[in-house]
C-alpha cells in the first residue's frame, strides 16, 4: 500500500516535475524494513493508496530503507539550508561583539550564531553547525568575522 505526499520540483530545463514521495509497504515489510518510495510522476503530484507499490509505466521510481530516506532528508535540508543563507549582497564581515543569534559565517563549514555575549573586552560566540553541534568560542571584541548571511534586527 502506498501513502505519502506530493510536491513539485523544477528540472533544469525550467520545467515542474511532479514528485510524490511516499512508504511502499508490502506483505511482510514493516518498521526498518519498509520501503519509503520516490516516483516522479508527469501526471499524479500525490501517491494514491493502491494494493501496489508500483508507479504507472514510464515513470522514474527510486526506493530506500528508512535509515537511507532520513539521510537524504538531511542532505536536502543541508541544502536548503545553504540556499537561504547564500546572501545576494555577498558576505559581509561585522565585529564579534556586532555577532547576533541566526548569523551565519562565512567559510567552507558554514556555521550559525547560536548565541553571544560579551564579557568586557571578551565576546563569547556559541556556535551551532549544519550537523547540530555546538561549541563556544571567545573573540576579542574588535576580531572581524565574515558573515555569509546576516540576519536583521537584534540580539
Amino acid at each position: 500500500m502506498m501513502a505519502g505526499s506530493g510536491f513539485t520540483f523544477t528540472d533544469a530545463e525550467n520545467h515542474d516535475v511532479p514528485v510524490a514521495v511516499g512508504i511502499a509497504v508490502a506483505p511482510g515489510e514493516a518498521g526498518a524494513d519498509a520501503r519509503v518510495s520516490v516516483t516522479l510522476s508527469p501526471t499524479a503530484p500525490t501517491p494514491s493508496s493502491a494494493p501496489s507499490p508500483s508507479p504507472p509505466t514510464g515513470e522514474p521510481r527510486w526506493s530506500c530503507t528508512p535509515a537511507a530516506a532520513r539521510e537524504v532528508a538531511a542532505a536536502l535540508v543541508r541544502a536548503a539550508e545553504e540556499a537561504e543563507n547564500a546572501s545576494a549582497e555577498g558576505p559581509v564581515t561585522v565585529r564579534a561583539d556586532e555577532l547576533r543569534r541566526g548569523d551565519v559565517r562565512d567559510g567552507e563549514r558554514p556555521m550559525t550564531v547560536d548565541g553571544a555575549r560579551t564579557d568586557g573586552s571578551t565576546a563569547h560566540i556559541t556556535w551551532k553547525s549544519v550537523e547540530g553541534r555546538t561549541w563556544t568560542q571567545s573573540y576579542d571584541v574588535n576580531t572581524a568575522i565574515t558573515l555569509r548571511r546576516r540576519l536583521p534586527g537584534t540580539r
